[in-house]
């Protein structure tokens, strides 16, 4: 028998595990370390529920772009998804249905934040800081804070003096009434597809400010009958087929996505401007909702009544930009007034991956923020070497352009428990990433990025402010689980107690 795949040595008060966070990868990796036995762990989650995105993000229309039977762990497939792209409450009622199943309320501590963490290399332990100024040793770290949890809110001149009603689309405000209002909606990313066509029947005018124009492809969404939900959780194989063929769908379609080839973009972009003449006949609003940069440089959208909203009577693009918000309008450049009782606004996020998510010090007092200053990295996005036992979830250049997160955040979750497993069999007071290693591995993401289309030279949130991308992952889904699944000691340097 495999000795580092025996039973944990250590008792649970002799190996505390702290999760950081209590969306997809947290609630995960809790799992997984309740399957290997391990109980002794604690998840502190800022919010008063669980949830990440799916908790924060309700806003009318609200729905991830991944198919569902994808959008799930894979070791907790879900026939009973209501249609083929599930809306944000339903997939926050799986997540609360896993943390229900597994019994994680006992290790969960809400409303409680982590500002702080300091590694001690004596006792081979992180000493975490609470916002409640508690003290909580982890032999082990897992921060699944997520990179997209902050809004990112515009700097706008007079922004402060607007009147009415004003709220990001992560933080609607569902007691406010839009109907019969007018209403801004500002920027036409992700969000804004899905808000656009679900709030315009209900309001009196719908005022769309357009930075820049986005490629949208249709939406194959539909609704699951209920006869075929009996039939998947009675023939689990079908679930798990439907989940296979709609990844490897993803991933045959990923070099359209992230290679920069025109003749590859040029398949998505000739099938995206069909779609636009499909839904939008007006030549000149057609012109203005056309994109000018190439074909997955930014976020690939997905809808099948954005671009349609905009042939309603009640629904204005405006293309001018923004110069002032004043106290019951916005004013564009050409001095245009456009009044409105409420103002959304669909800006995204404040990139988590561009500085610690609070301040963490590791070997020698070092600060992660000065290790990054240059930017984020960290060997597979997970490890970074000064900062032995803190592993990263969905770290930097681990983002994908065009499949499901959770099938990079499971590979995540299983490299760390190689590293948890070997820690607890050896008695090991730490596990380290070689310093050479993590600058290779590094070395080899940024110079396959010239080869990507997030280079080809449009602004994306993707980017740093120097032009580098330390956000997504250059390449296949399956080449990352690959490289990134299996825990490799001889990556690593041990220290013993």
């Amino acid at each position: 028998m495999n000795r580092h795949a025996s039973a944990p040595v250590h008792s649970e008060s002799e190996f505390p595990i702290v999760i950081i966070g209590a969306g997809f990868a947290g609630i995960g990796m809790a799992v997984e370390l309740l399957k290997a036995g391990i109980r002794s762990f604690r998840i502190f989650e800022r919010a008063s529920e669980i949830g990440g995105t799916w908790r924060d993000n309700t806003y009318p229309g609200a729905a991830c772009d991944v198919p569902s039977h994808v959008y799930s762990f894979s070791f907790e497939p879900n026939p009973n998804w209501s249609r083929a792209f599930a809306e944000s409450w339903e997939i926050q009622d799986y997540l609360l249905g896993v943390v229900e199943k597994w019994g994680l309320r006992s290790h969960l501590q809400l409303g409680t934040e982590i500002v702080e963490a300091r590694w001690d290399g004596v006792a081979g332990a992180w000493t975490l800081t609470t916002d409640d100024e508690q003290s909580v040793v982890a032999r082990v770290v897992l921060s699944g804070v997520g990179g997209l949890v902050d809004p990112s809110l515009p700097d706008i001149k007079g922004i402060q003096s607007y009147t009415g009603e004003i709220f990001h689309t992560a933080r609607w405000n569902h007691d406010f009434d839009i109907a019969g209002k007018k209403v801004a909606v500002i920027g036409t990313g992700a969000s804004a597809v899905q808000v656009v066509p679900s709030v315009a029947p209900q309001v009196e005018k719908l005022t769309v400010f357009q930075r820049t124009a986005g490629w949208v492809m249709p939406k194959p969404d539909k609704l699951y009958s209920e006869q075929a939900k009996r039939r998947l959780a009675r023939h689990p194989m079908l679930l798990r087929a439907s989940r296979f063929l709609k990844y490897w769908l993803s991933e045959i379609m990923g070099p359209m996505i992230f290679l920069d080839s025109k003749r590859l973009s040029a398949i998505g972009e000739k099938g995206s401007l069909a779609h636009l003449h499909a839904q939008v006949k007006d030549p000149e609003l057609r012109r203005k909702l056309t994109p000018k940069f190439q074909f997955g440089c930014k976020r690939i959208l997905i809808s099948d009544d954005f671009w349609a909203s905009f042939e309603r009577d009640n629904v204005n693009l405006v293309t001018d930009p923004i110069e002032e918000i004043r106290s019951n309008a916005i004013e564009t450049r050409d001095g245009a007034l456009h009044e409105c009782d409420a103002i959304v606004l669909a800006t995204g996020f404040a990139l988590g991956l561009a500085s610690a998510p609070f301040p963490i010090f590791g070997r020698g007092g070092k600060a992660l923020d000065d290790v990054w200053a240059d930017g984020a990295v960290a060997y597979k996005g997970m490890t970074v070497a000064g900062f032995p036992n803190w592993f990263i979830m969905m770290g930097p250049n681990t983002g994908p352009g065009h499949t499901s997160v959770l099938v990079y955040t499971e590979a995540q979750i299983a490299h760390a428990m190689g590293a948890i497993k070997r820690m607890m069999a050896d008695n090991l007071k730490s596990v380290e990433i070689k310093q050479a290693v993590q600058d290779d591995y590094n070395a080899g993401i940024q110079g396959r990025m010239k080869h990507m289309v997030w280079t080809s030279g449009c602004n994306s949130w993707y980017l740093s402010s120097d032009g580098s991308n330390h956000s997504l992952y250059p390449g296949f889904a399956a080449e990352y689980v690959l490289r990134a699944r299996h825990w490799n000691a001889s990556d690593y340097e041990f220290a013993s107690f």
